[in-house]
């Protein structure tokens, strides 16, 4: 049985205890996928994704930036109709 966590107001299939919260991209990936990096306001956790996404060219890092900026505005649009929309 996989047991159904929430944030902020969806469900993930994957147990809290086994995602850690990314501070660049801002969502919880596996653990996996993540690595703790010192930052000058101390250890912070960082996907794998992001931390290459940095090491690319300037166009790239922008393109990366605008593909995660389109991603989140879907859920935040999806997120906003399933809220006005409750019968759904």
């Amino acid at each position: 049985m996989v047991c159904f966590r929430a944030i902020e107001d969806f469900y993930c299939p994957i147990p809290m205890a086994d995602t850690l919260f990314c501070y660049h991209c801002r969502t919880h990936h596996p653990k996996e996928e993540m690595r703790q990096i010192e930052t000058k306001g101390g250890k912070r956790w960082r996907c794998i994704k992001s931390i290459e996404a940095t090491k690319r060219s300037r166009e790239e890092r922008e393109a990366f930036g605008r593909q995660v900026t389109a991603i989140n505005k879907a859920e935040a649009q999806s997120k906003a109709r399933s809220l006005l929309n409750p019968e759904r």
